[in-house]
């Protein structure tokens, strides 16, 4: 019966962490969209909004540590070692690729949304690795 409870508060957590995260990126689309199409150069409501979205990713955060504190001690173990994997690429990859830009190695400015890809893949690859070594 405790595993099924845990179960349950696991489930509950990752709804909770999905309803954050949506909210986020909902609210960032906002802040971007709404800035270029709706209200054209007015910085007091984007950074009204900038700051909305601001609140929410300190939300998600909270919402991704519960979420984590939640799972049990393998599941948290994966979790880690991805975590540890996306953030090593992100900060080799990261560098490496702003200072391509900067030395104009590239012939185009280095975007965040770049790097944002590479974090999430790599975290996504270290979880499926994870999953399959622990098995």
């Amino acid at each position: 019966m405790e595993k099924s409870t845990s179960k349950n508060c696991t489930t509950g957590r990752t709804k909770l962490l999905a309803l954050w995260t949506t909210l986020w990126v909902t609210s960032l689309a906002v802040v971007v969209f709404g800035n270029l199409y709706l209200w054209t150069g007015n910085n007091t409501i984007t950074t009204i909004f900038l700051i909305i979205n601001l609140i929410i990713g300190v939300g998600m955060i909270i919402a991704n540590i519960k979420h984590l504190e939640s799972l049990d001690e393998l599941q948290r173990k994966i979790h880690l070692e991805a975590m540890g994997l996306s953030l090593g690429i992100a900060l080799i990859l990261g560098i490496s690729y702003s200072t391509m830009d900067v030395t104009n190695l590239i012939n185009f400015d280095a975007e965040i949304s770049h790097l944002v890809i590479v974090i999430g893949l790599s975290y996504f690859t270290g979880v499926v690795i994870g999953q399959y070594r622990y098995r």
